[in-house]
């Protein structure tokens, strides 16, 4: 494979509390550091972890205390399922006009560049065909009818969405937006901002996946982190990196999937067909400077497979990626 010229640097991984997070193997800091600050809470429909490396306990909690209110008071705008929040006002407006906050505005921008970008197979407005499905609700699965199917279908299109400065508009009202594919990476950004803008240097940012690390370990060392291996015991790594000022973002069929009549279907959906991704893939992980771009990327090159989905990494500067074959073939773009 022909190698391109990246900065990106790398770092080692291994995943828990599902197969979508993350374990950090991390040895102690040694002589001369400060022990680290940590919590783990529940936001954002799954175990999210902060751990800062290079401040005093006091200043940690504050910055903890700091990180988790920054969370929560996103997922009260993106959340689909938070009455309130600006997509669930926007997804309730039948068809009316609906303002919402800047912060939204700029994920939901994002997005729909994405969507424009790569014609559709990444679109903030597959929720009609998300709630279909109904993956996250954890009560039991059924497929949909095709005419089901049809009609969820009938309503995602990127272009009914009207973005006119901080105001929504569906052109279709049953259109519902979903922001999934892209929100968590978005705030991982903003956190990583904050966390920055407070003199931290050394941290690492695992929402429930989507890594980031602020720096590298006190000691001048990258992080050490590893890959899930797709439907493997929780903790058990196909793969490690090193990682060191980067964010990393898996995305796979192993995360959340039913299976029925010898059949799996799990929640990354086609546009197209309305249903589950069917290609020779388990997981794809991106590694980029911004989480949301991995995150976004993370979905849209497991649409596309290995062939095109290693193409386009190619062709983005900055950006790497593994993907993990059905088979448990590991394939680097580097």
């Amino acid at each position: 494979m022909k190698k391109k010229d990246s900065k990106v640097k790398y770092t080692l991984l291994c995943s828990l509390l599902s197969a979508a997070t993350v374990l950090f193997l991390l040895p102690g800091c040694g002589v001369g550091y400060p022990r680290p600050v940590s919590r783990t809470d529940f936001y954002l429909d799954t175990v999210i972890t902060v751990t800062l490396y290079d401040v005093t306990p006091n200043e940690g909690e504050r910055l903890l205390d700091g990180s988790m209110a920054l969370i929560d008071s996103y997922e009260k705008l993106f959340s689909k399922t938070i009455e309130g929040s600006d997509i669930w006002n926007i997804n309730h407006s039948d068809g009316k006009p609906v303002t919402i906050h800047k912060e939204t505005r700029d994920l939901l921008e994002t997005a729909l560049l994405y969507a424009r970008r790569y014609d559709g197979m990444v679109d903030p407005s597959v929720g009609s065909l998300s709630d279909l499905w109904d993956f996250g609700s954890g009560s039991a699965h059924r497929v949909p009818s095709p005419d089901e199917i049809a009609e969820a279908l009938s309503h995602v299109n990127y272009q009914n969405i009207l973005l006119e400065d901080c105001q929504v508009t569906l052109k279709d009202k049953d259109t519902r937006i979903d922001l999934g594919f892209i929100a968590k990476g978005y705030i991982a950004d903003r956190l990583k901002e904050y966390l920055v803008s407070k003199k931290v240097e050394s941290a690492i940012i695992n929402l429930g996946g989507n890594v980031v690390a602020i720096g590298q370990k006190p000691d001048g060392s990258p992080f050490q982190i590893g890959i899930q291996k797709p439907f493997a015991p929780e903790g058990t790594p196909a793969l490690s990196l090193p990682i060191s000022h980067l964010s990393l973002v898996s995305s796979g069929n192993y995360e959340r999937y039913f299976e029925t009549d010898g059949k799996l279907y799990h929640h990354i959906l086609s546009t197209r067909d309305g249903y589950p991704i069917d290609n020779d893939l388990s997981q794809v992980t991106i590694l980029s400077q911004s989480s949301a771009d991995a995150d976004a990327l993370s979905t849209l090159c497991f649409i596309l497979g290995y062939e095109k989905g290693s193409a386009l990494i190619q062709s983005l500067p900055d950006v790497e990626a593994v993907f993990i074959t059905r088979d448990g073939e590991i394939l680097k773009t580097w």
